[in-house]
């Protein structure tokens, strides 16, 4: 990744972080777990593909949402070039 993507990628991280408590996912600090395993991998046969789907499906967003605003830094960047060099 060059520059620009990183610096978009911790934006937008923080932006996230800001706002885990809204999130039912999203957590800013681990949380300590206390569940039999029994009840863990009935939850995960029942809720595992489901939660890998989410997990890539929120990854493929997260890349198009920085990919556009790359686009969009480039774009502001070029027509700020073009009005300096026209001075």
């Amino acid at each position: 990744a060059d520059e620009i993507e990183k610096i978009l990628c911790h934006k937008f991280m923080r932006f996230m972080m800001m706002r885990a408590e809204n999130f039912f996912i999203l957590r800013r600090k681990p949380v300590e777990v206390r569940w039999q395993s029994s009840s863990w991998l009935c939850s995960w046969h029942w809720g595992g593909h489901k939660l890998v789907d989410f997990v890539i499906h929120f990854m493929e967003e997260i890349d198009k949402e920085i990919s556009e605003m790359k686009l969009s830094v480039n774009a502001r960047a070029r027509i700020v070039a073009e009005e300096f060099l026209k001075n």
